[in-house]
């Protein structure tokens, strides 16, 4: 029976790993900070045939985070996969730019997994074997409008793991970056513009889950965003994709009621 952690579990992506992974039987730790919320998701897992562990807690809290992880050795002896999924988000135009906005948001999206990284590596690489998959974004390959905070520690994510995923070669631990699109969550149901090929929640962590399990470094979907972001306007001069920007849709995103800048 496979061990696996899920940050941020306590909805959207989260929650339905949790449960599309307990249908196999796994043993699943999951994280959050809401404790309602986790205690159902528990349950949910129970009911689909998994063993919960519920974590209340930040993953911002480096100290937590370790109190978490040795909760884990503690009932199971280690983990075979990492899924990084926590993360958090708010627009924010730089005409009105917020540095204490920035930091929240790096501090779960960021830190939130470097935090985890410091924790589970050190284990894996003894035990020859391992998989850790951070959950980054589209949002990541280049700085979309209003999307400052949000962008950018994506594209921090993917580069963190990049670099721990070279170092890391002929360890046996594998780490793989996720780059979703739009899939249905607490975050994007606060859009209040239009999200392009937007995904069902099952959908989209069906197509996570086989990536990883196929052995991909780089899990990216829908194929048709994945199109246009990874093969055209990443290649795009800055003139062309600034004039293109600029027809984008202006992003309106309600504000995150959990949001403590």
């Amino acid at each position: 029976m496979k061990r696996v952690l899920i940050t941020g579990a306590t909805s959207g992506l989260g929650r339905e790993t949790a449960i599309q992974l307990a249908r196999r039987g796994w043993k699943i730790a999951v994280t959050g900070r809401r404790a309602e919320n986790l205690a159902e998701v528990a349950a949910a897992v129970r009911k689909a045939g998994g063993e919960a562990l519920p974590l209340v807690g930040s993953v911002s809290d480096p100290e937590e985070v370790r109190r978490h992880y040795d909760a884990i050795k503690a009932a199971w002896d280690g983990l075979d996969w990492a899924i990084l999924n926590a993360g958090v988000g708010d627009s924010e135009n730089a005409r009105s730019f917020s540095a204490a906005n920035l930091r929240w948001t790096y501090e779960a999206n960021v830190f939130g997994a470097a935090h985890w990284l410091e924790a589970v590596l050190p284990d894996m690489i003894a035990a020859g074997s391992g998989t850790v998959a951070g959950v980054g974004s589209l949002a990541g390959i280049r700085g979309l409008p209003a999307s400052g905070a949000y962008s950018s520690s994506k594209a921090a994510l993917h580069a963190l793991l990049e670099s721990v995923r070279v170092d890391l070669k002929g360890t046996g631990v594998r780490v793989v970056i996720v780059a979703p699109g739009f899939v249905k969550s607490e975050l994007t149901s606060r859009n209040e513009t239009k999200m392009p090929f937007l995904l069902e929640t099952s959908d989209g962590v069906a197509r996570m889950l086989a990536g990883i399990e196929a052995g991909k470094s780089f899990v990216h979907f829908p194929w048709q965003l994945s199109l246009v972001v990874l093969y055209v306007l990443r290649f795009l001069p800055n003139r062309l994709y600034d004039a293109m920007t600029a027809l984008f849709p202006k992003r309106k995103k309600k504000p995150d009621p959990n949001r403590r800048p």
